[in-house]
């Protein structure tokens, strides 16, 4: 008896044994492998889920103007694309983001540079810096009006002015977190001041510069949106304060989706780009 128990058992296992490197070659055709395979099917499975009760909860409460079904925002989304109203909004808000967030950061990083290895500009600027950054952007947006005009200059404006603090305080950071060993092994090989900050200074500091460069760029989102409502003509933060007139919850559902996918992928180009210039710097990116 205890042998005609043992014999199938062996043979379940045996059999799962040669499945699994089989499974192994099925996933390896597709280029994915263990890892790999999990970490692109457990986001897959993710919004699957989000999806899934997202639909059930519009179901249930039953008022498309309230509350829309995916499908409903689906087709609302592609009314838009075929319009060509949704690329208008994208390429404007785009475009203001980008302008901005480059604006800033050509100030904040040799700023933060500066005032993390000059003891002297950090006591001259620090007191602006600490001042100006808890000024949220959004309370400037009727100045920057009256400044700037209802045009792209404002909104350009407000985006520099959010990235500038995030950017200059993560360089300041990275400057102060050098190892002092490493700054008196420099010094004792006789390094320059130049080649102290080329090849000391700025690349221990690239990983806080990125760091503080892609929170910069989801700051930049919020402030565009909350901008875009109050003086534009476009942009998706228009799209989102216009539909409200008219109840279309599904349109204002379509500009939130496409600032997430739009952050999401901004985020990953960020990276990519990170990870190919600065990556022997910053690897973990």
């Amino acid at each position: 008896m205890s042998d005609e128990r043992v014999v199938p058992s062996r043979l379940a296992a045996d059999r799962a044994v040669e499945e699994e490197p089989q499974d192994r070659a099925a996933w390896a055709r597709y280029g994915m492998t263990g890892a790999r395979a999990r970490a692109v099917l457990l986001p897959i499975a993710s919004f699957a889920v989000l999806l899934i009760v997202w639909h059930v909860g519009a179901r249930a409460i039953g008022i498309r103007a309230l509350f829309p079904t995916p499908l409903d925002v689906l087709a609302e989304a592609r009314r838009l694309i075929a319009s060509g109203d949704l690329l208008t909004h994208i390429v404007a808000s785009m475009t203001r983001i980008v302008a901005g967030f480059a604006l800033g950061s050509a100030i904040a990083v040799p700023t933060g540079l500066l005032m993390g290895s000059l003891p002297l500009v950090r006591s001259f600027l620090q007191a602006y810096i600490e001042f100006f950054r808890y000024i949220p952007a959004l309370s400037l947006v009727t100045l920057a009006m009256i400044w700037f005009g209802i045009g792209e200059a404002s909104k350009v404006f407000l985006i520099t002015y959010v990235t500038v603090f995030i950017v200059t305080i993560n360089t300041m950071a990275g400057v102060a977190s050098i190892p002092a060993a490493k700054l008196r092994a420099g010094r004792s090989l006789g390094a320059s001041q130049r080649q102290m900050f080329v090849y000391v200074t700025l690349p221990a500091s690239v990983p806080f510069i990125l760091t503080g460069m892609r929170i910069a760029m989801g700051a930049a989102f919020t402030t565009i949106v909350a901008a875009e409502m109050v003086a534009a003509q476009s942009g998706l933060g228009f799209l989102i304060f216009s539909s409200r007139l008219y109840m279309q919850t599904d349109a204002i559902f379509v500009a939130i989706v496409t600032l997430g996918l739009l952050g999401f992928l901004t985020d990953c180009a960020m990276r990519w780009v990170m990870s190919m210039v600065a990556g022997r710097y910053a690897p973990q990116l």
